[in-house]
């Protein structure tokens, strides 16, 4: 999987490199107040998907993060309210008694 995920990252390396070369012209921003900006287009392209790109990823990071709090919150609490397992019975001890309850009846054929 690791082998996967550094190829990924190498082939959009390499597209991003590509695109900077072919479109690599300067282009004028125009700001506020009449202030302009020379900047090139792969940087003004980058920069802007990055602007977009980063609170969402602060958004998901955060969510995950709050998620995963709940969720061992959760687990802690179940762990906290499960039963200790029976103990295991002692090899030479008599077994342990049946309650009357849930001692099986025998059912006659054709009763539900």
């Amino acid at each position: 999987m690791q082998f996967l995920r550094t190829l990924f990252w190498i082939v959009i390396a390499v597209l991003i490199a590509l695109f900077s070369y072919h479109n690599w012209t300067p282009v004028t921003v125009s700001l506020w107040s009449g202030l302009r900006l020379d900047t090139k287009l792969p940087v003004l392209i980058i920069a802007a998907f990055l602007l977009g790109m980063v609170p969402m990823l602060l958004l998901y990071q955060a969510t995950r993060w709050r998620l995963r709090r709940r969720l061992e919150s959760a687990e802690r609490q179940l762990a906290s309210l499960r039963d200790p397992l029976p103990a295991e019975p002692v090899a030479n001890g008599p077994p342990p008694a049946i309650p009357p309850a849930s001692v099986p009846t025998a059912v006659p054929p054709g009763v539900a």
